[in-house]
């Protein structure tokens, strides 16, 4: 059988896991051995790698995550919310003697937060890569190329391509001038570039956030699909730009957005959607996570997502018309 004609898709999500433990409302850190009440405390897999992982399993695709992690307790149980999330974790590495990648995220009143973040085991992520998973995937998506560099990066992203795969990647690096060139060397191997606003004005010194995407696409990239908030999300490729509205929601937590709209858009793609169509699918599901704590929010699966982007138009058009 054809890939082209899988029922279901292999999505391959490679990079950065991450345990993450979320905290709200947070308004300040006690003085001395104070202490604090707080509404929820939460724990998910993410990262922009794992985060995407659990959300592109909930939209029912074949999911494997490839990646590291270390030989704890944290690292048993990122591996045990993956799995439980219907995640393939075969292929997460343990490292000995070194701490899984954890955040602890202190969120505030209006849903945006700090980090306190170990690197850990991502440290080590260029020096185990499964390439006869590559190989076999419908989709792979690097969460976190700057963790591998420019030059390994693109050769990973090349054969799979060579393969037959659909290419992604998103971003940690930090919205700077010199922070593209960590992995510049991948961008024309990536089918789909999928960034934030404030990383691709940081990277490129534009303006307006098209004019980056734009600039993006001219350095190799396919097509640049960058989020931005409560903001309409720009998509550039060579044939044009275009931009596509966020939804309104009672947003509770922004962290995990970005992985699930990489996860949604991916997901689109898979499904033969246009890019317009799959941005809207990225951000019909980044507003399910939006509204709990972290990645792993939402009892939700494509169809329910689906009816929500339809729901929202509808609404729309008869406010448009009244």
């Amino acid at each position: 059988m054809a890939r082209n004609e899988k029922t279901q898709t292999t999505a391959v999500m490679i990079g950065v896991h991450v345990l993450d433990t979320l905290v709200r409302p947070v308004s300040g850190i006690p003085e001395g051995q104070g202490g604090a009440l707080v509404e929820q405390i939460a724990i998910s897999a993410a990262g922009t790698a794992g985060g995407s992982a659990l959300v592109m399993s909930k939209l029912g695709a074949r999911v494997q995550s490839c990646g590291v992690v270390g030989s704890d307790t944290i690292g048993d149980l990122l591996k045990s919310l993956l799995r439980n999330g219907g995640v393939d974790v075969t292929h997460l590495h343990t490292v000995q003697e070194v701490q899984t990648s954890a955040s602890v995220l202190p969120i505030r009143a209006d849903g945006s937060r700090p980090a306190l973040h170990v690197v850990g085991a991502n440290q080590f992520l260029a020096q185990h890569i499964p390439w006869d998973v590559l190989d076999k995937a419908d989709i792979v998506h690097l969460g976190g190329p700057e963790f591998y560099g420019g030059e390994l990066a693109a050769e990973m992203l090349s054969r799979a391509r060579q393969k037959g795969a659909i290419t992604s990647a998103d971003s940690l690096a930090p919205g700077t001038p010199d922070a593209l060139s960590y992995f510049q060397d991948a961008l024309p191997h990536i089918d789909y570039f999928l960034p934030n606003d404030e990383q691709v004005l940081g990277w490129t010194g534009a303006r307006t956030l098209a004019e980056g995407c734009e600039r993006l696409v001219q350095l190799g990239a396919g097509c640049v699909v960058a989020t931005a908030g409560a903001e309409p999300t720009v998509i550039s490729a060579a044939r044009g730009t275009s931009t596509v509205p966020a939804f309104a929601v009672d947003v509770l937590d922004t962290s995990g957005c970005g992985d699930a709209f990489s996860a949604g858009f991916m997901r689109g793609i898979s499904l033969a959607m246009d890019p317009i169509d799959a941005a809207r699918l990225g951000n019909g599901t980044a507003a399910q996570v939006a509204q709990g704590l972290g990645s792993a929010f939402g009892e939700y699966d494509l169809q329910s997502v689906l009816r929500f982007i339809t729901e929202d138009q509808n609404s729309t058009s008869a406010r448009a018309e009244s």
